[in-house]
């Protein structure tokens, strides 16, 4: 759970959330069999092309990083006692706050994952390919070697200091 005493740094809990919700992703991967794209066959009536291993294709990366966005519309914003976390609501009729102001948060933390993404999903789907995002290290490779969001602290102790300079805003 992200959650932060100050409204500075509130990107922060944005990364930490989106690696939460790639945490997930990864850990509800089920082994897949290699990828087969030998549908060719030469003169002799042997079978040509490649066999790809799953856990290096891009066919793994996009159904990781697919959605992933979409699913941030999930969760909007609790503010209480100083305390700001980003919760995942599982129905929006049972949100007891404004619902205009939820809402609004939630296409706030979809949009900025979108950037977010758009900025380093090179970088991100080359690290999957490579084997270096796994389940439990998700939150250094994309907080702290690729968005550079994040300290080398916790996420608590990081909301102290505003690595961006927008002063917590979305």
């Amino acid at each position: 759970m992200c959650r932060l005493q100050s409204r500075r740094g509130l990107t922060l809990t944005i990364v930490c959330t989106l690696q939460e919700e790639l945490e997930i992703g990864l850990s509800a991967e089920r082994p897949r069999n290699h990828l087969d794209m030998r549908h060719r066959l030469d003169s002799k009536g042997q079978r040509e092309g490649k066999l790809i291993d799953y856990r290096v294709s891009e066919l793994r990366v996009v159904e990781l990083l697919d959605g992933l966005c979409e699913k941030m519309q999930d969760y909007t914003l609790k503010i209480s006692a100083n305390t700001y976390e980003w919760f995942k609501v599982n129905s929006w009729d049972n949100i007891i706050t404004n619902k205009q102001e939820a809402r609004a948060y939630s296409k706030a933390i979809s949009s900025y994952c979108g950037r977010l993404l758009e900025e380093t999903e090179d970088e991100l789907a080359e690290l999957i390919r490579k084997g270096s995002v796994k389940v439990g290290g998700v939150s250094k490779v994309l907080c702290q070697d690729l968005s550079k969001h994040c300290s080398q602290t916790s996420v608590s102790h990081a909301a102290e200091v505003d690595d961006d300079g927008r002063n917590g805003e979305l």
